[in-house]
């Protein structure tokens, strides 16, 4: 019974110890999940941040190149009634001299008006370089955001693989540490079948014996019976040795 009781509490023990481990595997596991999660999340919205920028930008240069279109025409069409006038004041001095004077002062504000118009003109070109130049910093923006999305791609899936690879190692352990109890506990159980084996012979040894002695007082029993309790004693001896 010493042996019984000794040998529970080694089970026991082991199956404690190996419920721990599971549980700190099972801990690691999910805290390394957790971080990992927060990290993606953490990049998604950054990268989300970054497209919504490029959005609000990409909106302000159409409505900046929409501005430049309205004003574009605007301009064509003074171009236009500036020449028209031009071609007024000519028909005008030929058969108006007396407003030369006036037609002087009125060629000197379209000069300056023309003068405007070129430093408006000028704006412009040096307008739509800057528009360029930008529209090209969109697009090399735009590229290195689609290389940072497909990077992104690349080591969440090598992250989903390590974990995969470390969660089979995990249960490899397990399986391999659920193997070598069962094994533990098989080893256990037949050395417990053989020692009540054992004891249930020697107990049968024992009830042998004391039938023996009982026959022993009968008479005309004595060789018959000495003969059958040796051959049986002999028998239960083999048994006890084969099995040992």
């Amino acid at each position: 019974m010493p042996l019984k009781n000794k040998k529970k509490k080694k089970i026991k023990s082991s199956k404690n110890k190996s419920s721990l481990t599971k549980l700190a595997s099972i801990t690691t596991s999910t805290l390394s999940s957790a971080y990992s999660k927060y990290k993606k999340n953490l990049e998604k919205k950054k990268i989300k941040e970054i497209k919504l920028k490029k959005l609000e930008e990409k909106n302000e240069i159409l409505k900046e190149q929409k501005e430049l279109k309205i004003l574009k025409e605007k301009l064509q069409k003074e171009n236009d009634k500036l020449n028209l006038k031009d071609k007024e004041l000519k028909i005008k001095e030929e058969s108006l001299k007396v407003e030369n004077k006036r037609l002087e002062v009125e060629n000197k504000r379209l000069v300056k008006k023309d003068e405007d118009l070129g430093q408006i003109d000028k704006d412009l070109r040096v307008k739509e370089k800057e528009l360029k130049l930008r529209g090209e910093q969109q697009n090399r923006k735009e590229l290195d955001l689609r290389v940072r999305e497909e990077e992104q791609k690349n080591k969440e899936l090598k992250e989903r693989r390590k974990k995969e690879k470390f969660l089979k190692e995990i249960k490899d352990q397990e399986d391999q540490k659920k193997e070598i109890e069962n094994i533990k506990l098989k080893e256990w159980e037949e050395k417990f079948e053989h020692e009540q084996k054992l004891k249930l012979q020697e107990e049968l040894i024992r009830e042998q014996k004391f039938k023996e002695r009982e026959l022993s007082t009968k008479e005309g029993y004595d060789d018959q019976d000495s003969g059958v309790s040796t051959s049986t004693l002999e028998n239960f001896k083999i048994d006890k040795t084969s099995q040992n």
